[in-house]
């Protein structure tokens, strides 16, 4: 069966009059009575009986009505649903980001986002680093932000901008006084890391082998938060991405600029290299591009 041959059916049996559903349809008589022909040689038996007085159902004709009803309704709401997806009308995006992103630079993102688009749904999943990736790969969620992957992560990855690393200090320690710091000033105090396998660390760990630098790890904890709070009531030191100082502050601790070397990473949106965007995932994916990100 085809919506075609449905549509003259039920115009057909609501009538009972083949005059009538031809004006509905927009269709000839011969037009018409070619439709519903077709549609009871593929079903096998006659749908209607018609005499030069009347139209009537057969009880086939009986049985399939209701049925008609509610597939074409169902189609029509189904129809409806896609073209309003299409045309931003309503939907939904599932996007994971980094904390420090989620928390900093992606709110006012989202208001503009909602002001354009009102009627999708957007649901943020902020997680670490890791999680982001693997929610991506999984195919859990469409879009990701993210610092770069590793090249055979089998993920796209659009840069948005480079974020440089900050060293955190307790707000009373003679280290808050500066304007910049060395690592290898930063090094002598007690550090305190992201826990393995952090990216983030990972990353950290090999810039800083290159200069014959090591972390002395005093404490490790998964949150950035955490990091913070634990400098902040001063039990050490750490290093987090600039895009973190705000956060940092309010949780009592003080950042400073690092210097020899000064290490940046990019941070973009990671999507499947194998998967196109849903219409609304694009349109989110569009304003994150296109709008202003901060100064490394």
């Amino acid at each position: 069966m085809t919506v075609k041959q449905l549509r003259a059916f039920l115009a057909v049996a609501q009538t009972l009059n083949f005059a009538q559903a031809g004006e509905r349809l927009f269709l000839s008589q011969s037009a018409l009575s070619l439709t519903i022909k077709g549609l009871e040689d593929d079903l096998g038996g006659r749908l209607l009986i018609r005499t030069t007085r009347q139209v009537r159902l057969t009880p086939e004709g009986e049985a399939l009505l209701p049925l008609a009803r509610r597939l074409l309704v169902e189609w029509d709401n189904t129809e409806d649903e896609l073209r309003q997806r299409f045309t931003l009308q309503r939907g939904r995006v599932v996007l994971a980001a980094m904390p420090a992103f989620a928390g900093n630079l992606l709110p006012p993102l989202l208001g503009e986002f909602r002001t354009r688009h009102p009627g999708i749904n957007v649901t943020i999943s902020d997680v670490i680093n890791e999680q982001v990736i693997d929610l991506v790969r999984e195919g859990h969620v469409e879009l990701g932000i993210t610092f770069e992957p590793a090249a055979d992560s089998g993920l796209a990855f659009t840069p948005l901008y480079r974020d440089r690393f900050v060293a955190v200090v307790p707000d009373g320690s003679p280290l808050a006084q500066y304007q910049a710091l060395s690592w290898r000033q930063l090094l002598e105090q007690p550090f305190i890391a992201l826990q393995r396998p952090s990216a983030v660390r990972l990353m950290l760990e090999q810039q800083l082998r290159q200069q014959k630098l090591t972390l002395p790890v005093a404490f490790e904890s998964h949150q950035l938060t955490t990091i913070g709070r634990m400098v902040g009531c001063g039990l050490g030191v750490s290093v987090v991405p600039a895009l973190c100082i705000k956060q940092m502050h309010e949780l009592g601790a003080h950042c400073v600029r690092l210097k020899d070397p000064v290490i940046a990473q990019a941070v973009g949106m990671v999507a499947r290299a194998d998967h196109e965007l849903s219409v609304a995932a694009q349109a989110l994916y569009d304003i994150l591009l296109n709008s202003p990100m901060p100064e490394p």
